[in-house]
């Protein structure tokens, strides 16, 4: 085929993500005048080649310029971290220049786009070089195709630039072919790799060859999507923003196929919806994703947004931007602001999850942005972009980060990596000053556990999950954490360390960076201008220490935050309670939480705190007594007498201000 400007943009029957880049811009310019001045703004340090990556979804921001004052050299590193140089040979950049063009019609961005297309081309052979990982050849393949739609009507990008475009996008397409193995069968970079693969088959002129990069791009997103999504719908490397990364590709994927006709099989749609329900649930009430594993805190409803028209889900509206957001726009194109438009949204008839497969469990006392949110996870580590975060518990209300995940700051090996990945930095438990998941660089690791016991209940009042690792048995120790939710303002972490001897350990609670923490002893207050949480800690001969700390909420950036550890002892069953009670900073609940004692009601006997324990907790109007069993304990029949109250089960919880004495709800038998 003798390629030409007229057949690479003219294709009967086919639409990509939108059809006039100028009706889109005058879109933009009516509703979002401050981000395409910020848009003109980074499209102008392209053009003056000042390079910088902080949008949305770069996956390594970068807060400082890097600029060629001459001639670009594509493969610098200015830096340490090599990542610098992955991100340059991406070109998210090339988008911006064809916004900027789509607002202004200036033709100084298609002209540096020509510029540094050619010059890229001329440079950068393909080889065994930075730019040339599958990664980057799979995200280019994104960017390039769609940042050169921008650039349609410009008399720059004229027969010449479109057959040297053309024939890299082939040359890209090709190597992507040779790509096969099963690394990318298990690895993300294998489903950033075939999504390139099939945009190219996608949106290039139909040919044979075409039809064979879509043929076999499908082929393998579906055998990857089995390996790599588990069945809940959450992809297996445990980082919201690298299943949110997996979750863009796809939604280019479904979107594509259903504008030029491409029959995708059931499998990568379904699949699909289910990354997409997963980044619904898993997101906190102010819609950032949780910055467990390697993950930033990023707004992500932009890809709800686009999400909810593609599927036409009033569910997935409902958690997703009012009216289109300037990112989604773009891949929405008019179609998609009209099947946008036309959708009702519905919120979910489900505030509580349990994602079963990845061992993930989401609470919340509502789907407002000030709601209460509580993240427990006991799942695998999720290979390299996982961290040690078993038993993590995350909590966020009134819009603001109570208990958080550091965050993961750099991939540059050494003592930053270290700090971000261990355990130390995750709200978890240590034996013995000893870590486990041990880094030995920036992606691998040993010593790995296994998470065991997972459990989970919810209903309008409680909810509850439960679950232990295998990190100490060979200390011959089982660690086990329960998450018992009162809702909507108290939590209850009961944690459990079955041993045989003697052993020390240490609690670890990281708090966001808007608040101050003040207390000493077993209590503290955490508190900020929106939310004050009153924190009680019961344990035999426990000690505690605040100190400062660091966060990232995104990366190469940190943030002054605050920590607590904690240390205690004991010999054989070890037993620790914390109950954290949120309340507006204005309102004064006072918590109090006292140890309770457990009889038995059919023998005379008072059971041992090994076996079952009772705690009183009062706060503001609210009054519960919660029972928690260590040990089975009817032998033969028995039920137990607490505070007062009588019931049976392995976790039961009775709400006295409601008068509750019998009974009680049971959150696990």
């Amino acid at each position: 085929m003798t390629i030409t400007k007229d057949i690479f943009f003219n294709q009967p029957g086919k639409s990509f993500f939108f059809a006039d880049p100028f009706k889109m811009g005058e879109y933009a310019s009516t509703n979002f005048p401050n981000d395409c001045a910020l848009t003109i703004k980074k499209a102008d340090n392209v053009v003056a080649q000042r390079f910088q990556f902080n949008l949305r979804w770069d996956l390594e921001k970068t807060e400082d310029f890097v600029v060629f004052e001459d001639e670009i050299d594509w493969l610098r590193q200015p830096g340490n971290d090599p990542e610098w140089v992955f991100a340059f040979n991406r070109m998210t950049f090339w988008g911006c220049l064809g916004k900027a063009y789509a607002i202004t019609k200036d033709e100084k961005y298609p002209q540096a786009f020509v510029r540094q297309l050619r010059h890229w081309l001329k440079s950068v052979p393909q080889a065994e070089n930075a730019a040339w990982r599958s990664i980057e050849v799979g995200f280019r393949m994104e960017f390039w195709l769609k940042a050169i739609r921008f650039f349609q009507a410009s008399p720059f990008v004229d027969d010449e630039v479109i057959k040297l475009f053309y024939n890299s996008v082939n040359n890209h397409a090709e190597y992507l072919m040779d790509l096969w193995n099963p690394y990318n069968l298990m690895s993300n970079w294998g489903i950033l790799a075939n999504h390139g693969l099939f945009m190219v088959g996608a949106m290039l002129p139909q040919t044979s060859r075409t039809q064979e990069y879509i043929s076999t791009s499908v082929k393998r997103l579906s055998q990857m999507l089995k390996m790599q999504v588990f069945r809940d719908g959450v992809h297996w490397e445990q980082s919201p923003m690298y299943h949110n990364e997996m979750l863009k590709c796809f939604l280019d994927i479904v979107q594509l196929a259903k504008r030029t006709n491409i029959e995708l099989p059931e499998d990568i749609t379904d699949k699909t919806y289910d990354l997409c329900m997963y980044s619904m649930y898993s997101a906190k009430p102010n819609h950032c994703e949780i910055s467990m594993g390697d993950s930033d805190d990023i707004d992500q409803r932009d890809l709800l947004t686009r999400a909810a028209a593609i599927f036409e889900s009033g569910i997935l509206k409902s958690r997703s931007y009012i009216e289109p957001d300037y990112d989604s726009l773009w891949d929405m194109g008019e179609v998609g602001l009209e099947e946008f438009d036309s959708i009702i949204a519905e919120e979910p008839n489900k505030t509580d999850k349990a994602f079963n497969d990845s061992n993930n469990y989401y609470f919340r006392d509502g789907w407002k942005d000030n709601s209460t949110f509580v993240h427990f996870h006991c799942g695998t580590l999720g290979a390299g972009h996982g961290h040690a975060d078993k038993i993590h518990v995350n909590i966020f209300s009134r819009g603001e980060d109570i208990f958080v995940d550091k965050g993961r700051y750099t991939y540059v090996f050494g003592e930053d990596r270290i700090r971000y990945k261990e355990a130390r930095a995750h709200n978890t438990i240590i034996v013995d000053d000893s870590d486990y998941y041990v880094c030995k660089d920036s992606w691998a690791c040993h010593d790995l556990t296994r998470g065991i016991n997972q459990k989970f209940y919810s209903d309008s009042r409680y909810g509850y999950a439960e679950g232990g690792h295998l990190a100490y048995i060979d200390k011959g120790i089982l660690i086990n954490r329960r998450v018992i939710y009162l809702k909507p303002d108290i939590i209850v972490l009961a944690d459990e360390m079955y041993a045989t001897n003697n052993h020390k350990y240490n609690q670890f609670f990281h708090f966001g960076s808007t608040g101050e923490l003040t207390g000493s002893g077993n209590k503290y207050i955490y508190k900020t201008n929106n939310v004050n949480a009153e924190i009680v800690m019961l344990a035999n001969g426990l000690t505690s220490e605040p100190c400062e700390s660091n966060i990232s909420r995104h990366y190469n950036q940190e943030e002054k935050s605050c920590m607590l550890t904690t240390s205690f002892s004991g010999n054989g069953f070890t037993g620790a309670f914390t109950v954290i009670a949120l309340s507006d900073p204005a309102s004064d609940g006072q918590l109090e939480v006292t140890k309770a004692e457990v009889k038995s009601t059919f023998r005379d006997i008072i059971f041992s705190d090994d076996k079952v324990e009772a705690l009183r907790i009062s706060f503001g109007d609210m009054c519960y007594t919660v029972v928690v069993a260590h040990e089975e304990f009817a032998s033969p029949t028995d039920t137990f007498e607490a505070d007062g109250c009588l019931g049976f089960g392995g976790c039961v919880v009775f709400d006295r201000s409601a008068g509750e004495k019998e009974i009680g709800t049971v959150l696990l038998w």
